[in-house]
């Protein structure tokens, strides 16, 4: 295992991220929270200091130390999860390019997804459907292909898509072989512009409201071979050796989960650190009977745990981000302990600390009903608390748990 006492250079990045969401972040919570918008100007704002463009990124993801990446989102979730997922929300469509696409595909749509800093843009990763959320397998959009034109068409409708319409780049997850179930599933790039996709319904959400999630319908959408990302050729090798009964490495979608979870952990951390450090803070200036409340041992104890928690819950998140960057195999569902740990911390500590303000945790003019509302989801997306068990009890059992 690693030290994972943090070098300079994680330090200063921290620090770095910190002061903009310092900054920057934090001022414009509660107005982007409430009015449930993208907050386009920020994301304008990451991008002229380089904190929102693939270059970065890559840099993050090139940490062979794989704590970059959590580092960064763990500061930018803490200084607010809604603007936190619309800065990085575009970071799970470029996964699945990253994950599973050529390198003139990375070179040619990867870009795109970011546009530049007169004119930022996001992209959107399309997976869920309204039949098919945790269970893959029960996925309907179909893409279908004509040799003859070498072309592919799209059909289906994507649900609880980050950035879904808005995006300049959308990455689809398809069946292309019903027969195969997971295995028969490809990932397709629709270009800005493409005719036939639409967004008619954005979702109004509990918490995360600065973060734009849609339904996205695809009505006959035609994309060039060029498109489907990794090419013909190895997806059809890929189909082949499933059709023989060869086990494969799963499907696009599971694959970009797979790099993202400890990622998504990381978030959940950063809300969590920040509803503690309020109810902190509070608890120390917060006078009731002649004292602060923080003398008294109830909220003494209650503080006491959630640091330990939230303090236990990174821990994971960084075992989980070492072994994925290092090709350290998750034998025990590493990395999904990570995620649902993190989950469950920020769940819990954000309602404590709605305990500890008490009628003023209540209120809108404290944050921490805001970084519950936020923090609920992490128990829900990117594989629900459920999934996460399941996968953790078949890696430890060594059975095909249902």
């Amino acid at each position: 295992m690693p030290s994972f006492e943090l070098s300079e250079e994680h330090r200063d990045l921290r620090d770095w991220v910190h002061g903009f969401a310092s900054d920057v972040i934090r001022p414009a919570a509660a107005e982007w929270d409430e009015r449930e918008e993208t907050p386009w100007p920020i994301l304008q704002e990451a991008a002229k200091i380089e904190l929102y463009n693939f270059e970065t990124l890559a840099s993050f993801w090139g940490d062979e130390s794989g704590l970059s990446m959590p580092l960064v989102n763990e500061e930018l979730f803490w200084g607010d999860g809604g603007i936190g997922m619309a800065i990085f929300g575009t970071t799970l469509a470029v996964a699945g390019i990253f994950s599973s696409g050529t390198p003139d595909q990375m070179v040619e749509f990867i870009p795109q997804c970011y546009g530049d800093v007169d004119d930022p843009k996001v992209g959107a990763f399309c997976s869920s459907e309204p039949e098919s959320g945790s269970d893959v397998g029960a996925m309907r959009t179909r893409a279908v292909y004509d040799s003859a034109r070498d072309q592919w068409t799209l059909s289906g409708q994507k649900a609880w898509a980050t950035n879904g319409g808005i995006a300049n780049i959308h990455v689809v997850q398809a069946v292309v072989d019903p027969s195969l179930g997971t295995k028969g599933q490809a990932a397709f790039v629709v270009p800005p512009g493409t005719p036939g996709l639409e967004s008619t319904r954005k979702i109004k959400k509990m918490g995360l409201r600065a973060s734009h999630t849609a339904d996205v319908f695809l009505d006959d959408v035609v994309v060039p071979g060029s498109c489907l990302l990794g090419g013909k050729e190895k997806l059809d090798e890929r189909l082949a050796r499933a059709r023989s009964g060869e086990r494969s490495q799963g499907s696009a979608a599971m694959r970009t989960f797979e790099m993202s979870r400890p990622t998504v952990g990381s978030q959940a951390i950063g809300i969590a650190r920040a509803a503690y450090e309020y109810a902190l803070e509070y608890a120390k200036d917060r006078v009731a009977f002649g004292r602060p409340i923080i003398d008294n041992q109830s909220i003494s104890f209650t503080l006491a745990d959630m640091k330990t928690e939230i303090d236990a819950a990174r821990l994971l998140v960084w075992r989980a981000a070492w072994m994925g960057r290092n090709d350290v195999p998750f034998t025990a569902g590493e990395g999904s302990m990570s995620k649902l740990k993190a989950g469950r911390v920020a769940v819990w500590s954000t309602e404590r600390a709605i305990q500890i303000l008490g009628g003023a945790g209540y209120s809108r003019e404290h944050p921490v009903e805001r970084m519950h509302r936020d923090a609920k989801i992490y128990d829900i997306f990117e594989g629900t608390e459920q999934i996460q068990q399941l996968v953790i009890a078949r890696a430890i059992s060594g059975r095909h748990l249902a």
